[in-house]
């Protein structure tokens, strides 16, 4: 805090207990050597938070906190306008320098899984309103759960839009739970049966891809895309993708398709939500704690409702009854037709 190591914060904490206090005092009550305490000490008064006693030289007294404090707070604030204005120094050389790029220079390959996997946390950490993301299988640099900046970075209010391949879930159905999470947290997800890239934009004003081939599908390079007609055209790849991909809920008992209030329940919300990522009738019985007679029985109900006489027809007919959200659902995404 301002600057403070823990041990600092601590010493200065037990002194404002005390009138004042000695080297060997203070020592005993931190329970430290006495040389690290002198150190401290010394620290806490170059700081201006302690002081020598006028009664006694051997003993020292902690400064008022309002002033003491104050005075680094002040020191603090100072800093952050001077980085304020060399931060915006940097962002026009910047800018003075994109202008100035080769058309070659758009595009910056970035290379080894460290450096890909730093530029992927960058790219989350500094966006300012919005990341988008293609989900494609197989996961590789970065595991589901190594992703630590995506949970910080939506609970600033960036807005994640991320379409999730269906290999994904086809390969490891545990990620459903992810999804759910996901969902919960506030992300805006669909589905659909193929992901054409690997991608992460942020603030349509960076992108990253990946690079693997077929002899090296593990990907020890990317490309770092700067605005550009290559980036204009990725972010149009990711809208068409978005439109046609199946949007994806989560209702208070997990996750589900959007439904219409007054034709479906959650039950039947959460059916069609799990038959649209992909799993099979006995696969959703048991993700449910349902019968694969009961599933079967909805699923053919469903299908009489709506007059779809296949999987496929159903998912377009209940795409049709997601104008608004069941009671306990929250929207992941906008409507949009199922792929």
């Amino acid at each position: 805090m301002l600057g403070l190591t823990d041990h600092e914060l601590i010493a200065y904490r037990e002194m404002l207990l005390r009138p004042s206090c000695s080297r060997t005092e203070l020592a005993e009550a931190l329970d430290v050597p006495a040389d690290q305490t002198a150190r401290l000490l010394q620290r806490l008064e170059q700081l201006g938070l302690a002081a020598r006693s006028g009664e006694s030289p051997g003993r020292l007294t902690a400064s008022p906190p309002g002033l003491a404090m104050g005075a680094l707070l002040t020191e603090r604030q100072n800093e952050l306008k001077l980085a304020e204005i060399e931060l915006s120094s940097l962002e026009e050389l910047y800018r003075t320098g994109v202008t100035q790029r080769a058309e070659a220079e758009v595009v910056e390959v970035v290379r080894g899984a460290d450096a890909i996997r730093q530029r992927f946390a960058q790219l989350q950490s500094g966006a300012r309103s919005e990341v988008l993301c293609f989900v494609q299988a197989p996961l590789q640099l970065v595991a589901i759960d190594e992703n630590s900046v995506e949970a910080p970075t939506v609970a600033r209010g960036v807005a994640y839009r991320v379409v999730w391949d269906q290999q994904i879930l086809d390969d490891d159905p545990s990620m459903l739970d992810h999804l759910e999470q996901a969902a919960a947290g506030g992300e805006e997800l669909r589905l659909i049966d193929r992901v054409p890239l690997k991608l992460i934009a942020a603030d349509r004003e960076l992108a990253l891809i990946p690079i693997a081939s077929s002899s090296a599908p593990a990907a020890e390079s990317a490309l770092l895309i700067r605005p550009s007609a290559l980036l204009d055209a990725l972010l149009a790849l990711f809208e068409l993708v978005w439109q046609r991909a199946s949007r994806i809920v989560v209702t208070t008992e997990g996750l589900s398709h959007g439904s219409g209030p007054d034709v479906l329940d959650a039950m039947d919300a959460r059916i069609l939500g799990l038959l649209t990522a992909g799993l099979n009738d006995q696969a959703v019985a048991s993700r449910l704690a349902l019968s694969l007679r009961t599933v079967q029985r909805r699923v053919r109900a469903l299908m009489e409702l709506t007059g779809a006489r296949t999987r496929l027809q159903l998912g377009v007919h209940a795409a049709r009854l997601t104008d608004s959200p069941a009671p306990g659902c929250t929207p992941a995404v906008p409507d949009a037709a199922p792929n």
